[in-house]
């Protein structure tokens, strides 16, 4: 007996195992308690704020059912890698048929109270002289940018300094601008680095701080697997990598950007010879000690350099019969640079 028990304990040690965990709503946007969820002989339950957490085989496709008394039954399949973390947050329909009225209810409700989640795919196709997820939320309501060249945007009339700005449960405070457009670097937020994009226009919780207007809440992911992704066009490129160790505990993902907006200012009414050229590298490094206690490093190094000379600058005005123009000419340079460091754990 003593030598079965020596045998089974190693398989035992090495047992490949994921994680499968999330919230469950209702239509409503609301917690769903004591939520059923089952596979095989495994199972749990959701707590009074519709949490749940599942310890589930890695490496082989699962079915869960989700069930509950007053909500219809949600079976999803999943095959999840060892030591993956999976969310998935289902969305479960009341039994009753009639509810159109509280289902419209509830989408105004959210418009005004819940939280905006963009996809990071959408994110990354949206092109323009500043891209990234500023560009796609001036497209929500309450939402404005008034310069193009510009990551700042303003929410309900507030300034641009009432907003919150969260990567990875971490504050980022926008550097000194020299000079708003003209002079401003890349967005923060790398989005060929991001997972989640969550954002509010109100009624945020308290955790994100006493700002007045909205809170950009951003998730870096965390690297199941190795993988490369590279972008160029006529304004610069970026490149990002990631990574994960064989026994799955450290994972790391790196990106790299260069930015120049050089063609961009070359079809203004003024006409200069500027040249702003703007590069950074950002890491997101995890090492995960036991499946409760992870520890994560987010660093953000970034360049920018101006050389701003202005030569001229043509108004047409007038009309038809009288045209007239405003040729001003300028004397003069501005030469600027400044750099930003930033890492938290």
């Amino acid at each position: 007996m003593c030598c079965l028990v020596f045998i089974l304990l190693p398989f035992v040690g090495f047992t490949q195992t994921a994680i499968l965990q999330g919230v469950i709503l209702d239509e409503l946007k609301q917690p769903i308690e004591d939520v059923n969820i089952k596979s095989g002989n495994l199972g749990t339950t959701s707590n009074e704020n519709g949490f749940y957490s599942l310890r589930i085989p890695a490496n082989e496709e699962l079915t869960v059912i989700f069930s509950h008394i007053n909500h219809k039954n949600i079976t999803a399949t999943f095959n999840l890698k060892n030591g993956e973390i999976f969310e998935f947050n289902p969305v479960m329909s009341l039994e009753v048929e009639q509810i159109a009225t509280v289902i419209v209810r509830g989408n105004q409700r959210k418009r005004v109270e819940g939280i905006t989640t963009i996809d990071p795919e959408i994110v990354r196709t949206i092109k323009g002289a500043q891209p990234g997820v500023e560009n796609l939320l001036k497209t929500l309501p309450g939402v404005s940018i008034s310069n193009e060249l510009s990551t700042q945007y303003s929410v309900r009339g507030g300034n641009f300094d009432e907003n919150l700005v969260y990567v990875n449960e971490i504050e980022v405070y926008r550097p000194f601008l020299i000079r708003s457009g003209q002079q401003e670097g890349l967005s923060f937020v790398n989005t060929d680095l991001v997972r989640n994009v969550d954002f509010s226009a109100g009624g945020f919780q308290a955790k994100y701080g006493d700002k007045l207007s909205s809170v950009l809440d951003i998730t870096y992911r965390t690297p199941i697997k190795f993988g490369v992704r590279a972008d160029l066009n006529l304004l610069g490129g970026s490149l990002s990598a990631e990574t994960v160790s064989k026994d799955s505990k450290f994972s790391g993902i790196l990106g790299l950007r260069y930015r120049d907006n050089t063609l961009l200012v070359d079809a203004r009414q003024t006409k200069t010879n500027y040249d702003p050229t703007f590069a950074d590298a950002q890491a997101f490094l995890t090492y995960k000690f036991t499946d409760r206690f992870h520890l994560s490093f987010l660093g953000n190094a970034s360049i920018n350099t101006y050389e701003y000379e202005p030569q001229t600058r043509q108004t047409n005005f007038g009309t038809i019969d009288n045209p007239l123009a405003l040729l001003v000419f300028y004397d003069g340079q501005e030469k600027d640079a400044y750099q930003t460091l930033f890492g938290a754990l």
